[in-house]
Formats: C-alpha cells, structure tokens, sequence
C-alpha cells in the first residue's frame, strides 16, 4: 500500500473540513493514510481557522 502524499493529504482534509469529501476519498484515505498525520493535519488547520476568523473579526470590529 502506498502512503498518501503531503499534497493529497492536505486536499482530503480541507475536503473533509469543509464536509465535502466523497466516499471513495475518504475510503482511499483510511486505507493509505497514516491516523497520525490526518490528526496532525487536521489540528494544524483548525487553528488556522480559529486565528483567520479571529483576525477578520478584529479587523472588521476595529
């Protein structure tokens, strides 16, 4: 089985993030993909997310 790149990696989580991730993707990422680096990744966007909105929000209010 071979590992998912970098490149595909980020792809299936900002599909999966924005909750458009097809089923045959998200099949292919349990089978190649390591839990590790999903989590990693995942938690790596979320924060970004939170600090963007955080950064909007003061501009806006400001």
């Amino acid at each position: 089985m071979a590992e998912n790149s970098i490149i595909q990696t980020i792809k299936s989580v900002l599909a999966a993030f924005i909750g458009v991730q097809s089923n045959q993707n998200r099949q292919s990422d349990f089978e190649k993909g390591s839990m590790t680096t999903y989590i990693i990744s995942g938690l790596i966007f979320t924060v970004l997310f939170v600090f963007a909105v955080l950064f909007i929000v003061s501009r806006v209010l400001s």
